[in-house]
């Protein structure tokens, strides 16, 4: 008689611990017995089988509530993608409520001031679990640089701005300020290693080593059916399929780190997330802070107006005919047809600003750590998840490949109470967001007016973004010309570049200028110090200037 899969795993249990057993258990009840199908006598491979437990015991640690969760979760999951249930069903969508601020007026103002006073009660979290594969580049994106004049790579600069941001809270407080905004940057097995390098050979780029903390995502199980079988890999009959779980799992990575438990004793405030390749995001940090600490958000998602039916997400409150309510990212691809389906029969529209009233979500969020400490609490750090089966055909019964359970960071508010202050922050995208996403030749096939989000896009924004905001200044910044680059047309403005440790506020860069300064287009200016004023500077040409920490310099 031949003999199962349990039967071979029987016979097997005593090459294993006392842990591994209760794991074979675990894997027996959640009818995994595949795994073991051509698993040999004992004698055979124990070391491989040992190791193959080790695996099991990694995935079961890293997943909230267990593997025996993941496989219960996955199977609820691909369940309804079986039956086409829609996940918004029950739910109207409606306009939440947030902030649409003007870059430059009174009410920026003092908000960026707000935001600023804030600063030394936050840190910053920067996920960094990707490589630049899509880019055509293989190491790690944070590397990249995000201009060419001075080849700051994005990392730098993000933490040379949070070291300005430091700075500029610490001078607001009477007395001595020893503030140290931490810096957790979450990392995948593709990036840790080389993050580490880049970090340290270059002395942390100004920061304390002891301000910055790496956590490594892990990954989850691959699944190869409705019934949530774990895959194996296909080469080794001792070693499950993994994939990434998405970037969700930075919220369950600060919990159970015990990095968030530490924050929120110290008595930190505040919690902000951010990508990896956005060059323009810390011109938009300082005012959003400062939007979360005067409005009491619990949750604030950074957004820039969308026209209708782009691709972006929309900031959206969804309201179940249960009460429930949530105010959440959905999909653009999701937002049309729940309008429609809803009650607006013309689905997402421009209202009459020349935009969707559903402002355009850019992955940015700001939570406040005592109710996101009570929440995560109670959640064990979970955050909704989602499969996206490639099925064979329509009949959903089998997979063109294996597939896993997925999670996004901000997916965070979908289990929070009604009770949650929820809200958004609304500035323009020239000010706030160009991701460098897509290498050259993708981007070379973006339709015409719709922004290429590449390398070449990202450097011209910040260009564009440091002249605009010198115009607001009263500096005469000459007009862009239109160029192509890696086939791309591109707005080319004056090469404008300034350390943040120069200007990390509108009100900083003001404060820097007088008189009447111009520059023409095509000009190049780098700013590489805090105590470097501009009066009267007409610049036609170059300008590098290098100033040392103490140093004034001043060019009329």
């Amino acid at each position: 008689m031949a003999s199962t899969a349990g039967d071979v795993l029987r016979n097997n249990l005593s090459i294993l611990s006392p842990d591994q057993v209760e794991l074979a258990n675990m894997l027996i009840e959640m009818e995994q017995s595949h795994l073991f199908e051509h698993w040999p006598e004992p004698g055979i491979d124990d070391d491989e089988k040992r190791a193959f437990f080790d695996q099991i015991q990694k995935l079961n640690s890293s997943y909230p509530g267990g593997l025996a969760a993941y496989i219960k979760t996955a199977r609820e999951l691909l369940a309804d993608s079986k039956s086409g249930k829609n996940p918004f069903e029950g739910f109207t969508p409606s306009v939440p409520s947030g902030e649409v601020l003007t870059f430059a007026d009174d009410n920026f103002l003092q908000y960026e001031a707000a935001g600023v006073r804030e600063a030394r009660k936050a840190a910053f979290v920067l996920v960094a679990g990707g490589l630049g594969e899509r880019l055509g580049y293989n190491g790690i994106k944070v590397a990249l640089p995000s201009e060419s004049i001075t080849r700051t790579c994005f990392l730098q600069h993000y933490i040379e701005s949070i070291l300005a941001l430091q700075d500029a809270s610490c001078r607001l407080v009477e007395g001595e300020c020893h503030a140290e905004i931490p810096l957790v940057i979450m990392t995948s097995d593709d990036t840790h290693s080389r993050t580490v390098d880049l970090l340290e050979s270059n002395s942390y780029f100004g920061m304390k080593p002891t301000q910055v903390k790496l956590l490594k995502q892990e990954k989850v199980a691959c699944l190869i059916d409705n019934d949530a079988h774990l895959a194996l890999e296909p080469n080794n009959k001792y070693r499950i399929q993994t994939k990434p779980h998405g970037h969700g799992d930075v919220h369950s990575l600060l919990y159970s780190s015990g990095v968030l438990k530490n924050w929120h004793e110290a008595g930190l405030r505040w919690v902000l997330f951010f990508q990896d390749t956005n060059g323009l995001l810390f011109k938009a940090i300082p005012a959003s802070l400062g939007v979360s600490t005067t409005k009491q958000y619990h949750v604030n998602s950074l957004a820039v107006p969308r026209k209708a039916k782009e691709a972006i997400g929309g900031i959206t409150r969804l309201t179940h005919k249960d009460g429930r309510s949530m105010v959440i990212n959905v999909e653009y691809n999701q937002l049309d047809p729940l309008l429609r389906a809803t009650g607006y029969p013309d689905g997402d529209v421009n209202s009459e600003s020349g935009y969707s009233p559903f402002p355009g979500n850019i992955n940015q969020l700001i939570l406040e750590i005592g109710p996101y400490m009570e929440e995560l609490t109670r959640t064990g750090g979970a955050i909704k998840e989602f499969v996206n089966p490639k099925y064979k055909d329509s009949t959903k019964t089998a997979f063109k490949s294996s597939t896993r359970l997925e999670c996004m960071m901000q997916d965070y508010p979908k289990t929070l109470p009604p009770s949650a202050r929820v809200g958004f922050t609304v500035m323009d995208a020239w000010l706030a967001y160009a991701p460098v996403k897509n290498n050259p030749e993708d981007a070379a096939k973006v339709p015409k007016g719709n922004p290429y989000h590449s390398a070449t896009s990202g450097e011209m924004a910040i260009y564009r973004a440091n002249s605009l905001i010198l115009r607001k200044a009263g500096f005469n910044v000459a007009e862009p010309v239109l160029q192509v680059f890696n086939e791309q047309e591109v707005e080319v403005w004056p090469r404008i570049v300034w350390k943040p440790k120069w200007a990390i506020t509108f009100a900083e860069v003001k404060n820097k200028l007088s008189g009447n300064c111009s520059i023409t287009q095509g000009s190049t200016i780098a700013i590489k110090g805090r105590d470097i004023f501009l009066e009267d500077l007409s610049l036609d040409g170059t300008l590098i200037v290098n100033a040392v920490d103490g140093a004034e310099v001043c060019f009329d």
